[in-house]
């Protein structure tokens, strides 16, 4: 197997090739996105109003909801990506979509409250299976400064449609500190 390093995740991770399964989710207008089953902890439907606000965070962070006993930190990933911020869309729903995820590197049995983040979305897809060395690192002039820190690579599928594939772990990395 061979080794390929990915520049553009902030972690900047050696993967090794390897059949992997992903979430496919979509952020309006038409981005699909994908991240690795592993980093999930769940897929939620939360309904409007269940969500806390947390003055003076910035504005991709929409605030708290309480999951199960546990705080997870709910962010608008859209707008963490520089994508259309999701009050700005023409949304018809009572409800959130999230896809809660936590550090990959994390042991689950040691989790803190706090170490869970729901990733608001358009919608959520299939998963999708991926040999990791299919995974492409695009050039720099098709990479906003926002995406750029969070975007493990993309990938082509067999139809031709194009997925992002985003790293958790940045995500976590991006978080406000206490």
């Amino acid at each position: 197997m061979s080794e390929q390093i990915l520049p553009f995740s902030s972690q900047r991770k050696n993967l090794v090739s390897e059949r992997q399964q992903f979430l496919r989710f979509v952020l309006l207008p038409d981005t699909n996105l994908m991240i690795s089953l592993s980093e999930i902890a769940a897929v939620l439907k939360i309904p409007f109003g269940q969500i806390i606000a947390i003055p003076e965070m910035p504005s991709w962070v929409i605030g708290v909801y309480n999951w199960r006993g546990e705080i997870v930190w709910m962010i608008d990933l859209g707008q963490l990506l520089g994508f259309t911020p999701w009050y700005q869309q023409s949304v018809v729903s009572s409800h959130h979509k999230a896809v809660v995820i936590h550090p990959s590197t994390q042991d689950r049995k040691n989790r803190s409250s706090g170490d869970l983040v729901g990733l608001i979305v358009s919608d959520v897809n299939d998963i999708e299976f991926c040999d990791t060395d299919k995974l492409h690192s695009p050039p720099a002039s098709a990479v906003t400064p926002d995406l750029a820190p969070f975007l493990r690579g993309y990938w082509i599928k067999e139809n031709g449609d194009i997925i992002v594939t985003i790293d958790g772990d940045a995500i976590f990395a991006a978080m406000p500190k206490e």
